[in-house]
């Protein structure tokens, strides 16, 4: 039995689990969602198999966990990076900026692991609409701005991020690709709004 390196067996078992879902994500992402199994979680974890089932009955159940917690961990991130953002510019900024910094860290890969796994379509829903809470305050900023057509405004703006998440993902530096981001996703927000300057070094 692993050794208990907490206070109390609450902060045991809640560290135990902690460490099963970051095994599986890691599995996840390396081996895809066919390889994550209590075997192998456990395995990875460093804890026996009837350990692993203490906390998750199947690998359905891991699957479903590791679903939430790939937008739970992102989307805290993204609610401290722009809960000091000024007005609706500056949350999409604050939301790109954090976005693009969890992806050069590789915290969208589990997301994207999932939505490419064959997942169930109850899992598969869950996921979207995972996603589209995720993306909401960024949504809401640009109908904030009055855009004409705002959904449409909102998805090809997302786009912009979108390459320069595969950017940074495949090795671009995150300044760079920040920094030439935001100045092409200001520009399009400043005409839209008409009441923003655009300041030279797109920050």
């Amino acid at each position: 039995m692993p050794k208990i390196n907490a206070s109390t067996v609450a902060e045991h078992r809640a560290q135990q689990r902690e460490a099963l879902i970051g095994a599986a994500i890691g599995i996840l992402v390396a081996e895809g969602a066919a390889a994550v199994t209590p075997a192998a979680v456990g395995a990875r974890a460093g804890l026996a198999r009837s350990s692993v089932y203490q906390y998750f009955d199947s690998s359905a159940a891991l699957l479903a966990t590791v679903t939430e917690e790939a937008f739970r961990r992102s989307n805290e991130a993204l609610t401290r990076a722009t809960a000091a953002a000024r007005g609706p510019v500056e949350r999409v900024e604050a939301f790109f900026r954090e976005s693009l910094r969890l992806g050069a860290e590789g915290a969208h890969r589990p997301a994207a692991a999932l939505m490419n796994a064959g997942l169930p379509p109850a899992c598969l829903e869950r996921l979207m609409q995972l996603h589209r809470e995720q993306v909401e305050p960024f949504r809401a900023a640009v109908r904030e701005l009055g855009a004409p057509e705002p959904e449409l405004t909102a998805d090809l703006i997302a786009g912009m991020l979108h390459s320069a998440l595969a950017a940074v993902e495949s090795g671009a530096p995150l300044e760079t690709v920040t920094r030439r981001t935001l100045a092409l996703v200001r520009r399009c927000l400043v005409d839209q709004n008409g009441t923003e300057e655009t300041p030279e070094d797109g920050r």
